[in-house]
């Protein structure tokens, strides 16, 4: 890779079914050279899933490739690039209708054209690429060897309410193996417990839908567009000003 080419590599991260891997498509349509890591890939074989009371349970970091992950943010840091043998089922997976209007991403592409533009800030960043890691458990504790490769570090706060409702919505996860469907009650058995458990750290008092700590201890300052259950047009709206903000800096570093 070029000296000059430094690779920015963003974390999004947030409860099962809270839009971010939405967010992360609509992003790559905004901004040019984006480029997206799903953690969902890295699920080891439907075999050896870890059971949780007679249920696979696929929302721990046990579920989780984790020297792969790993292996994959090293050769994006060395190459700027995702690895090659790296084929994505994420992308196949059922993804609900973009619910943000194309007016608005098309005033976002706008904006961000401009900002592009020779003696503006975006310049910089113009032919650098810039990664996404898309997944449900990256600021947890269990999966902290994840964090020194994150430059930014994003999170979706959402409520039971709606994680459970979207969630329960979904047709299915396409799987090393299989599709997996979740059974019956598998949010209040296995998902919101498994997010509760892995994200209380996170949270004054250990509630996950209450405050987020400015700083949670080791993992550094977290961006969140403020508040719970923000609608995926203003977060779009919100992360597009941070990554104006921010990346023409971060390139610079």
């Amino acid at each position: 890779m070029d000296e000059n080419q430094r690779t920015v590599i963003i974390g999004i991260s947030g409860a099962s079914s809270c839009g971010k891997t939405t967010l992360c498509h609509l992003l790559r349509l905004i901004f040019p050279n984006i480029l997206t890591l799903h953690e969902d890939d890295f699920f080891k074989p439907d075999k050896e899933i870890p059971m949780k009371d007679g249920l696979r349970n696929w929302d721990c970091a046990e579920a989780l490739s984790m020297p792969d992950i790993i292996k994959s943010l090293e050769f994006i840091r060395q190459n700027g690039a995702l690895p090659p043998q790296l084929i994505s089922k994420e992308d196949q997976d059922s993804v609900s209708g973009l619910p943000v209007s194309s007016h608005t991403v098309d005033t976002l592409k706008a904006k961000v054209n401009s900002w592009l533009a020779p003696d503006q800030p975006g310049y910089v960043i113009r032919n650098k690429k810039v990664f996404l890691l898309d997944g449900f458990l990256l600021f947890s504790q269990s999966v902290s060897s994840i964090w020194p490769y994150l430059d930014l570090k994003i999170f979706l706060q959402c409520s039971y309410k709606n994680a459970k409702a979207r969630r329960e919505a979904r047709n299915g996860y396409i799987t090393i193996d299989d599709i997996w469907k979740d059974p019956p009650n598998y949010v209040d058995n296995i998902v919101w417990p498994n997010y509760q458990k892995d994200h209380s750290w996170m949270f004054e008092s250990g509630d996950v839908e209450g405050k987020l700590l400015d700083e949670p201890e080791g993992l550094g300052k977290l961006m969140t567009p403020g508040g719970i259950d923000v609608d995926l047009e203003k977060t779009l709206v919100w992360i597009v000003e941070v990554f104006m903000k921010e990346l023409p800096g971060l390139f610079k570093d």
